[in-house]
């Protein structure tokens, strides 16, 4: 307990200061190997000199127009995706509540889908119709599990319903789209940091930089809330106006990420469930989870590029194989503690 000269006190948590720390650290190292790493590599110490304008003018080019954006995008992405799965898990009480399972990835790519096969829309077109039908989705998701409040197991398998409506009507408009729109629409729906530049990063940027704040100031009465809804009135927390307005905040982070690169899946799931286990911290943990979907989607896009050889993969790719393995020791672990 730390006490003010002003009389405040508050709780420090140490492990969780050291656990923020090493994430943030882990995302710094890689970023700085994933902006090395390329046709022309160069090593950390050059990375670290040109980012500080001391590079050559071909290494500030190739840092700073080519490889600075898709790093900084997968920061941001990954930020968005860990915060917003851990605020989607806080509500439903369920580890399983993350956005991709509960169908925004979906809704999101029926967004994109519709501008693309319907109206042939550009890149921004497409990042707006994401953006929309991620927004509608979750509030199409939240009316239909309401019933005097939203509780867990109803949010999530109505949300699990949504997504595999939704899939299917991203495979209809698939049949409906010509070729070219066709190939676009699969490059955008694997998720991918490939081609990303500053035109993706502001936008996301701004939306980031809006949300984030309040939502980490709600991290109390979401821990509350956790307690149930009865404890959490009882300690004076509004619970329905604080889970309403965290979740249109996370729907809109998620919504955001997905339109910057893709349904990038299992980022979400796995981030915040990564994030607690570290810290050991009761609560949401949503700067930890932040900073652990950061790292996450940097190291996984790092892999992606290193690993196969020459064939590089999209990191939407590489995140589907290990999360759908994580998804499924979930499952097992949920199901040996009775609670699926």
């Amino acid at each position: 307990m730390v006490r003010t000269a002003g009389g405040l006190s508050f709780r420090l948590d140490t492990r969780a200061l050291l656990a923020g720390a090493l994430l943030l650290a882990v995302a710094a190292a890689a970023a700085v190997a994933l902006i090395g790493t390329g046709d022309y590599p160069m090593t950390p110490s050059q990375v670290l000199t040109t980012l500080t304008g001391g590079g050559t003018t071909a290494q500030e080019f190739i840092v700073h127009e080519l490889r600075l954006p898709r790093v900084l995008v997968g920061l941001l992405v990954g930020a968005a995706f860990g915060i917003g799965g851990a605020v989607f898990q806080a509500v439903s009480r369920n580890p399983l509540g993350s956005p991709d399972v509960l169908g925004l990835a979906q809704g999101s790519s029926v967004g994109a889908l519709v501008v693309l096969v319907w109206f042939h829309g550009g890149t921004f077109a497409v990042a707006g119709g994401a953006v929309a039908g991620g927004v509608l989705t979750g509030l199409a998701i939240f009316l239909l599990a309401w019933k005097r409040g939203v509780h867990g197991y109803r949010f999530v398998l109505v949300g699990i319903g949504a997504a595999a409506m939704l899939y299917a009507v991203v495979l209809f408009l698939l049949t409906k789209a010509t070729l070219y729109d066709a190939a676009r629409a699969t490059t955008w729906m694997t998720g991918s940091l490939n081609g990303r530049d500053w035109s993706q990063v502001w936008p996301l940027a701004a939306v980031c930089a809006v949300l984030v704040p309040p939502v980490l100031l709600a991290a109390r009465p979401l821990r509350m809330l956790e307690m149930g809804d009865d404890a959490a009135a009882a300690l004076g927390v509004r619970t329905e106006r604080v889970r309403i307005t965290v979740l249109l905040a996370a729907v809109v982070l998620v919504a955001a990420g997905t339109a910057a690169a893709g349904p990038i899946s299992f980022v979400a799931l796995t981030a915040p469930q990564l994030a607690r286990r570290l810290t050991r911290s009761p609560g949401p943990n949503l700067l930890p989870a932040a900073l652990m979907g950061a790292a996450l989607l940097l190291a996984a896009d790092w892999a992606a590029q290193r690993i196969f050889g020459a064939d590089q993969l999209p990191v939407g790719v590489l995140t589907g194989v290990l999360g759908g393995g994580y998804l499924l020791w979930l499952l097992v672990t949920e199901r040996k503690a009775g609670r699926v």
